[in-house]
């Protein structure tokens, strides 16, 4: 028998607020946009809180950096190099960066460089010429560090992900999803804070050269300190933004705009959003217990319901009313039960967003019933 019980008391709080989740439509939390592709992230929880096509493969242009970005990080902290570390700057790095119409930071042939300054270079004005030198300098060839980010990819769960190059340089098969950027992205500033950092200094100077960050979120709006901008023909204008507000902090991914005033005015307007027509609502930490189920033939007539992992919830400001979470299994649940056993599901649901479902486990172990008790419960159920 399927049992369902209606949680009064999550369902009272929830009900102020609709909710959004990975995939659901943009028109849901009242706010749409004109990127082909586009989602907004909650960085806490990794939860989506708007997608539109966030899940379909795009061309990055240089926000496929983040993963060049990611592996030096990683060899960084694994103690392969460091940051005074130094590179030399081969004719391929240098006709193909330096001399090339892209960004770049005007490395000199043969010249060797600071790993630490490569990666500012990389970070603040997305150089080409440093992503060809870290790549040949790390695993001896271009093609040799493309195929260490493309195993990356695989074994981070980055499934939309093919690589081709280091640099986001148009190619066809260059793809990756907003969704799998946006979760390169908070890897980054998880893991690697003091690399991340580099995203928010205002200009760098190489070789006599200043030049400055490209992110047009810097400066105006408040808490904005990353990511990485781009743009090809075959991508349009597209960046990876982040900021920090009120202690939150938000990813935005969003590609195919017209033009750079086009993606200044998206950038902000999509950031704004994250903050002010969204938010994120826990529910329950890990471990919590958020109810009983009925047990048969068991030492216990109920057991508790617990949570392994916090839950939370992306809600859309805009949508109101309606939201109901209930305890739904299979029961009375037979005895004997273990701990730990997965039993139940928290069911969150309402009219404007889709059902989400959340396991629920035993809170401890329930043995069977003695046998008198059991041949009672036989002889009642056949009086029914």
């Amino acid at each position: 028998m399927r049992i369902a019980r209606w949680i009064s008391r999550t369902a009272a709080a929830l009900a102020a607020a609709a909710f959004a989740f990975g995939g659901v439509s943009h028109a849901q939390g009242g706010f749409s946009t004109t990127a082909t592709s586009a989602i907004i992230m909650d960085a806490g929880t990794g939860i989506t809180l708007f997608c539109e096509n966030c899940r379909e493969p795009m061309p990055p242009a240089s926000m496929s950096k983040l993963m060049t970005i990611l592996l030096v990080a990683e060899a960084i902290e694994a103690g392969r190099i460091n940051e005074n570390t130094r590179f030399r700057v081969s004719e391929n790095a240098w006709r193909h960066g330096a001399m090339s119409d892209g960004s770049h930071m005007f490395l000199a042939i043969n010249s060797e460089v600071r790993v630490g300054d490569l990666l500012r270079g990389l970070s603040i004005v997305s150089a080409n010429d440093a992503c060809i030198v870290l790549a040949e300098g790390l695993a001896g060839g271009e093609a040799q560090f493309v195929d260490q980010m493309n195993r990356r990819a695989v074994e981070l769960g980055l499934t939309t992900a093919r690589f081709r190059n280091a640099t986001g340089l148009p190619d066809p098969d260059h793809v990756i999803s907003p969704y799998d950027l946006a979760r390169l992205t908070r890897m980054i500033i998880t893991r690697f804070p003091a690399i991340y950092r580099l995203d928010a200094e205002r200009s760098f100077t190489y070789n006599n050269r200043t030049q400055e960050n490209r992110n047009p979120l810097l400066g105006l709006f408040p808490g904005a300190d990353g990511v990485k901008t781009g743009h090809t023909n075959a991508s349009g204008y597209g960046m990876v933004g982040s900021a920090v507000l009120n202690g939150q902090r938000r990813i935005i991914v969003f590609n195919g705009m017209p033009s750079m005033a086009a993606r200044r005015s998206e950038a902000e307007r999509m950031m704004r959003a994250a903050f002010y027509d969204f938010r994120v609502t826990a529910m329950y930490p890990e471990n919590a217990t958020v109810g009983e189920a009925e047990v048969w033939l068991g030492s216990k007539k109920t057991v508790p319901l617990v949570t392994k992992n916090a839950i939370a919830i992306g809600m859309a400001n805009a949508a109101r009313g309606g939201a109901r979470a209930a305890i739904v299994y299979q029961g009375p649940v037979p005895a004997p039960i273990s701990e730990g056993q997965e039993i139940a599901k928290l069911v969150v649901e309402g009219p404007a967003f889709p059902r989400r479902e959340f396991p629920l486990y035993a809170g401890r172990r329930v043995g069977r019933a003695n046998w008198f008790a059991r041949a009672w419960t036989g002889l009642g159920s056949l009086g029914k």
